[in-house]
């Protein structure tokens, strides 16, 4: 990797091992995401991808190694620094993990409450442009999560992970539960709000479609380690079980997955 590439790097995580008792989750992991791409995170069950997701972020504590994330390592930083730091990225956790009491756009304002002091007209009127943001009706800022449909829920929580204007988007299984038509206007979205605003997007998924629509790497979990974190034309190659059994099928087929063979013209590996 040249320099310019490594001044690319938004998050570095090198050597890590997360355990809970005596199982452990990842062991040795490696994984490098640059700035301005959107990185898939997929993986079998149990490999650990919401836990990766969640360590990266601080909610969980890796047993060894290092994080990096903007050029601050994980774990050494004061308290304000690392608040300054979490200031940085919004975490979109899965079903949405909305507070039912509140209503959308107080949900939306929670962060900027944990962080800054601010009068309740900018907080209502920050709350409205992130919801707008995230593609819903301004209506929907007074109604609670009960009242919403789960792909409008889904919107809501990214609302909030818009909140403070962040640099990484953290989005753990954005699409599940959403019928077809609603996951592939949920992916438009983050692709739009990746180049409108510059963003670096964390996408944990299991969703094909997602994968092949909005992602320009992916990263695979297995063996408590990544195997490989390529474009998805080269990840498919690999000569792993996983890997050929998931990307094998007719439903990666029908998501217009391809290997780099088949767009070099030459025999196809998911035939």
């Amino acid at each position: 990797m040249n320099n310019d590439r490594n001044k690319n790097i938004v998050i570095k995580v090198r050597g890590l091992k997360t355990e809970f008792g005596d199982h452990v989750i990842h062991n040795g992991l490696d994984l490098d995401v640059y700035r301005g791409e959107i990185l898939g995170i997929v993986g079998g069950s149990g490999t650990g991808k919401s836990v990766l997701l969640k360590t990266i972020v601080g909610l969980n504590k890796q047993s060894e190694g290092s994080i990096e994330v903007n050029g601050r390592i994980q774990g050494t930083m004061t308290d304000e620094e690392d608040r300054k730091s979490r200031r940085e990225w919004g975490v979109l956790f899965q079903d949405g993990a909305l507070f039912t009491s509140l209503t959308v756009a107080q949900n939306v304002q929670v962060p900027l409450r944990e962080h800054f002091d601010l009068p309740p007209d900018l907080m209502d009127c920050l709350s409205l442009n992130k919801i707008t943001m995230a593609g819903l009706p301004l209506d929907a800022a007074c109604k609670f999560p009960s009242d919403l449909s789960g792909g409008m829920r889904k919107r809501a929580a990214l609302a909030r992970a818009l909140s403070l204007d962040p640099h990484i988007l953290f989005l753990d299984e954005p699409t599940a539960g959403l019928d077809p038509i609603g996951a592939s206007a949920f992916d438009a979205l983050v692709m739009e709000l990746r180049d409108s605003l510059g963003l670096t997007v964390f996408l944990v998924t299991h969703d094909l479609d997602t994968l092949s629509r909005t992602c320009d790497r992916v990263a695979v979990l297995g063996e408590q380690k990544i195997l490989i974190n390529a474009p998805l034309s080269e990840v498919v190659e690999l000569d792993h079980p996983w890997v050929q059994d998931y990307f094998k099928g007719p439903r990666a087929r029908a998501a217009g997955i391809k290997s780099k063979n088949v767009e070099n013209g030459m025999q196809p590996v998911l035939a």
